[in-house]
């Protein structure tokens, strides 16, 4: 019924707080299903994923700009919210908390959100337990590799595409 990247998204951001990598499962899977579409509910949870990583690291205006950015695809998409298990009132009510938490510059505290369906849930708690993750759990605000997840992953692929697509500006200009 849900799509195994949601899962994995939801394990993720319950269990080990693993932002970096809920943003990576959901941009592969928005761009197969959805791609380009900026205002998909796959963009809106990545951006919550991403603000909660800023958050965490102190960086209040990332948080906040990525957080309205989901606010708005969130609370735009009511029907497909609640057709992924999310109380709509509940999250809205999360959501414009964490903004307020966020603005005043408080600090990171993990948020957990308001799944209304029995079945996701024990389905997320079977895949945390199978991933060794204790469902529901603080985030490890000291594990560095978690926090700045960002600055320690390989970008060869990256830097290198980047060139290549750079090189061929260059010679067909």
């Amino acid at each position: 019924m849900y799509p195994i990247e949601y899962i994995q998204f939801l394990t993720h951001f319950h269990g080990d707080r693993d932002y970096f990598e809920c943003h990576e499962i959901l941009e592969e899977y928005w761009k197969k299903t959805d791609p380009g579409n900026k205002k998909s509910i796959w963009v809106g949870l990545i951006q919550l994923a991403v603000s909660c990583y800023h958050h965490r690291r102190g960086n209040y205006n990332g948080a906040t700009r990525t957080l309205e950015k989901a606010i708005k695809i969130l609370e735009s998409k009511t029907v497909t919210v609640t057709s992924l298990g999310l109380n709509q009132q509940l999250l809205h009510e999360l959501l414009m908390k964490q903004l307020s938490v966020i603005k005043g510059k408080e600090d990171y505290i993990s948020i957990n959100l308001p799944l209304s369906d029995p079945s996701l849930i024990e389905r997320c708690k079977l895949f945390c337990e199978e991933q060794g993750f204790l469902w529901g759990k603080e985030s490890d605000i000291t594990n560095v590799d978690l926090v700045d997840r960002h600055k320690l992953r390989d970008r060869t692929e990256v830097i290198e595409e980047r060139y290549r697509s750079l090189t061929m500006r260059k010679s067909s200009e």
